[in-house]
């Protein structure tokens, strides 16, 4: 951290605790936000509880975006290496799929895996790899079923539909029993293929790591050390004062 409190992504006390205070408030926003989406889509609302659903979800992005604008603004005169370091606060507020990938953050703060730095760094990684994949099938699953189910030809017209055929894309499995007709729902079929690739790449990494570990058990010889583990095994070696360890290089002076 620099002096007057900046930190090397831009931030700084007001910044902080303006995240402080709003993190919970937003979290919530961002559980709003699946919930009134979920109910708009599922529900194929019409007429009045259509705009009351809409109004809601442009009202959470209102707050969304005056959340990054607030955060912005009190970085002060390091604002644009604050935008910088902050690009995906800024993609939550154009992109509102993103929104509900606080809830992740959120439960990474559930200090369950913690006996070890490696555990903890699993942990938060299975979380933000399961969370993120189940979050973008839900997504997807609720586009696809609005773009395709008044679709002419469409067989993909029911939630329960939507969401096997978004299982069956994002594993790679693709059984062909439903699929979109729309070039909206394939672009969104694209999507989920290349994120599933991605995040189920990471979660396997993730759960192969925790394996190899848990086989090393009693052998720690062979498990794997962090970059903290090693941090911490220099600080504790290193003497508390160098200048005590460091002989005095003048001469000794001659006594008559």
């Amino acid at each position: 951290m620099e002096a007057g409190g900046t930190d090397d992504r831009g931030g700084n006390a007001r910044t902080r605790a303006w995240e402080r205070v709003m993190y919970w408030p937003f979290t919530i926003a961002a559980l709003i936000f699946i919930v009134v989406r979920t109910a708009q889509v599922v529900g194929d609302l019409d007429g009045i509880a259509r705009v009351m659903t809409a109004t809601a979800t442009a009202a959470l992005w209102v707050v969304f975006v005056v959340d990054y604008l607030v955060r912005l603004l009190l970085a002060g005169r390091e604002r644009w290496r604050w935008a910088r370091h902050h690009l995906f606060d800024l993609a939550v507020v154009v992109f509102p799929a993103l929104r509900p990938v606080r809830l992740l953050h959120a439960a990474t703060r559930i200090r369950i895996f913690t006996r070890t730095a490696g555990n903890s760094l699993r942990a938060r990684l299975l979380i933000y790899g399961v969370g993120a994949a189940l979050l973008l099938i839900w997504d997807i699953s609720l586009a696809v079923l609005e773009v395709e189910r008044h679709a002419p030809g469409a067989n993909i017209t029911r939630v329960g539909d939507a969401v096997w055929w978004a299982f069956c894309t994002v594993t790679t499995v693709g059984y062909g029993d439903y699929t979109p007709v729309t070039w909206q729902g394939r672009f969104l079929a694209v999507l989920l293929m290349i994120g599933g690739v991605v995040l189920v790449g990471m979660i396997v990494a993730t759960f192969s790591s925790w394996v190899m570990e848990r086989v090393t058990r009693g052998h720690e010889d062979q498990q794997p050390a962090t970059k903290a583990d090693i941090t911490r095994a220099l600080a504790a070696l290193r003497p508390a004062d160098p200048a005590a360890t460091t002989p005095d290089p003048s001469p000794p002076a001659r006594q008559d």
